[in-house]
């Protein structure tokens, strides 16, 4: 790219079905967050939520007491709200942290799903195990697919079929407490298609994405063929 894009500037609206919601929410609570909370406490914040998740997992995983997965919820919620007032409360104070927020956000993001994965890990034996762990790739496949999606395009997405973030937050949580009262046996099962569930729209995504890729750049030489004549 000739000129690059600071930041988050080339973000593509999120159409998602609680994003409107979400957004009204953040707006009227940003204004009341007290003055010395700054953009950047709220970014290193996932940080520790990030330790609590592995720290719950290894603690549900050991005692046996899936109970420690409400503490589990309650970090992947905490993260969700700092995560969704990091910026928000930089634009309200002006703070000019955007190339810093956009690095550091985007890498604890990875960090903080890392971390989940982790801690799930940390409840199973054997291949459920390493069928959780082969999850860490796949879900920062994604990702990976998102920032490079940003440099050949300036357009940062990081939605994908109806669903961003605050969706899969709420997945995991919903996940914690189907975990909590019924056990882990239910989902033993299901991790090799949640794998293969994932990889298949990994490769969707990334098929789609090179095709447009492929389309733009045919059009630019088209456009510069045409100037040289």
């Amino acid at each position: 790219m000739a000129t690059p894009i600071a930041g988050a500037a080339g973000k593509a609206p999120m159409k998602t079905l609680l994003a409107p919601y979400e957004k009204r929410f953040i707006q009227w609570l940003t204004p009341h967050f007290p003055r010395w909370i700054e953009t950047w406490h709220l970014t290193l914040l996932t940080v520790p939520w990030c330790a609590g998740l592995i720290v719950f997992g290894f603690l549900a995983g050991t005692t046996g007491n899936l109970h420690w997965l409400w503490a589990s919820s309650l970090m992947i919620f905490l993260q969700w709200f700092t995560d969704a007032f990091d910026g928000a409360i930089g634009r309200y104070k002006d703070t000019g942290l955007i190339k810093w927020g956009f690095y550091m956000d985007h890498l604890l993001d990875y960090v903080f799903t890392c971390s989940t994965l982790i801690g799930y890990a940390l409840l199973a034996e054997g291949f459920s195990r390493e069928i959780i762990l082969l999850l860490v790739p796949v879900f920062g496949g994604y990702m990976v697919a998102s920032f490079l999606g940003f440099g050949a395009t300036g357009e940062f997405k990081i939605t994908y079929l109806a669903t961003g973030p605050t969706e899969i937050r709420i997945w995991f949580i919903i996940i914690n407490t189907v975990l909590i009262f019924c056990g882990t046996k239910w989902i033993l099962p299901l991790l090799l298609w949640i794998l293969a569930v994932s990889m298949g729209i990994l490769c969707i995504l990334t098929f789609r994405t090179q095709k447009y890729l492929w389309k733009l750049d045919m059009e630019i030489k088209r456009q510069q063929t045409m100037e040289h004549k």
